[in-house]
């Protein structure tokens, strides 16, 4: 029992030895681990810090300097035209239009062709085209053609048609005035008027009735024309201008109806004639061009 006790104290003492023994060679390596700062983890580069105001400071005394050029306009580009724009004729187109040359006018007129002593009348409406030369700033000289439309009840029914050569004063730059001679006629067809004695059938030879009243039931003739005309001018351009006239007319009409029947003697055809006489009054508007 004693030998069993001792060799256990033997290692007891053994054991607490080499316990000391692991401790006192442990001991410096736990002090340097505690001495040693602990690495750092990584982490995300740190954003710098944004820089402080700048503290302001008393402005320092102006210093009087030359003054700044001032940058010259620049002219607006030749492509650049802007927006349209409409003005009224200048003084410089109306002055051409006092200029001589060539004009040409187209129009229509409205009116009426009033029979005389029995001749039958009616409406007018129809083309207007007047062709001509300016001499200078007083005068100039047209040649006027008319073509109407001529129909009444009971009266003309057909074309009355009209030439004339116009001598034109111009009394104001607006305002001309003209006097017309040339020749004048009209043509008919069927009209429906009754007819009038002597009747085709009767006569041997070719008749001239002594007045227009009865007249005959249709037209077909030629005579002598003259108009009077005032009219008043607006200039658009200088090429173009527009007008507004009034005329007075006057026609003596030779009227020709054939009979198909010729005279035994002559062989010539037999026809009956009438004179008709007709005033009337027009309104045109009319554009010319220079």
């Amino acid at each position: 029992m004693r030998a069993v006790r001792r060799r256990e104290r033997i290692r007891q003492t053994r054991r607490t030895t080499a316990a000391v023994l692991l401790l006192a060679l442990a001991a410096p390596a736990l002090a340097d681990d505690a001495i040693s700062p602990a690495t750092p983890p990584a982490s995300a580069p740190a954003t710098p810090p944004a820089p402080a105001p700048a503290t302001p400071s008393a402005p320092a005394p102006a210093t009087p300097s030359a003054p700044a050029p001032v940058d010259a306009v620049a002219p607006p580009a030749k492509d650049d035209e802007g927006p349209p724009r409409f003005s009224l004729p200048t003084q410089t187109d109306r002055d051409a239009w006092m200029r001589g040359g060539f004009r040409l006018s187209l129009g229509l007129t409205y009116g009426s062709l009033v029979g005389l002593e029995g001749a039958p009348g009616g409406r007018l409406l129809g083309p207007t085209v007047r062709v001509g030369l300016r001499l200078d700033a007083d005068w100039s000289v047209f040649a006027s053609f008319q073509y109407a439309s001529a129909s009444a009840a009971g009266g003309l029914q057909g074309l009355r048609f009209a030439g004339t050569i116009d001598p034109t004063w111009h009394a104001t730059r607006h305002l001309s005035l003209a006097l017309g001679l040339g020749f004048g006629g009209i043509v008919e067809g069927f009209t429906g008027r009754p007819d009038s004695e002597p009747l085709p059938r009767t006569i041997e030879t070719s008749y001239t009735f002594p007045r227009p009243s009865p007249p005959l039931p249709s037209c077909s003739g030629v005579g002598v024309a003259g108009l009077a005309r005032a009219e008043w001018t607006f200039v658009l351009g200088p090429r173009t201008a527009t007008g507004l006239a009034l005329e007075a007319l006057g026609q003596w009409t030779g009227c020709v109806e054939g009979t198909e029947r010729v005279e035994p003697d002559t062989g010539q055809a037999i026809v009956r004639r009438q004179w008709w006489p007709h005033v009337g009054a027009v309104g045109t508007w009319s554009f010319t061009w220079r």
